[in-house]
């Protein structure tokens, strides 16, 4: 199930090189970063770890957008550390889970869920994965 855009708000654009043992840049100049495969040890970032960036701020944004309809705040702390994981699935295909860890210091377990649950309806990261990729949460 897809669904097409009824209006553009922003478009990224992005370079990349090499692939995995490549380099990335954004057209902007902003990002300008050296990739390397996961765990071989040398000097660059991965395409998981720029997901798990990208997944977070999403995420938090989405929280402070849900925050005024529990007529709450979000904690100016709060924070989501994101572990990608990169794996195989039984027909040997290459797949990715996430777990976001979700720290909301200052707010009762109910309103965490549920500003978890409503962020996770709209931040577009989450929308993207659903379905196609297993996003867990730990809540603090």
């Amino acid at each position: 199930m897809s669904s097409s855009l009824k209006k553009t708000l922003y478009t990224a654009h992005t370079h990349v090189t090499g692939g995995r043992i490549g380099t990335g840049r954004s057209s902007d100049g902003e990002l300008d970063v050296r990739l390397s495969t996961p765990g071989a040890g040398q000097p660059g970032t991965n395409p998981e770890q720029l997901f798990g960036i990208g997944y977070s701020a999403c995420f938090i944004g989405a929280l402070s957008l849900a925050a005024p309809r529990f007529r709450v705040k979000l904690p100016p702390d709060a924070s989501v550390d994101a572990d990608v994981s990169l794996g195989l699935t039984d027909n040997d295909e290459y797949q990715l889970a996430v777990t976001l860890n979700i720290n909301l210091p200052g707010l009762d377990d109910e309103t965490k869920r549920k500003l978890v649950e409503a962020a996770h309806q709209t931040c577009p990261y989450s929308r993207m994965t659903r379905g196609n990729v297993d996003v867990d949460f730990a809540i603090a």
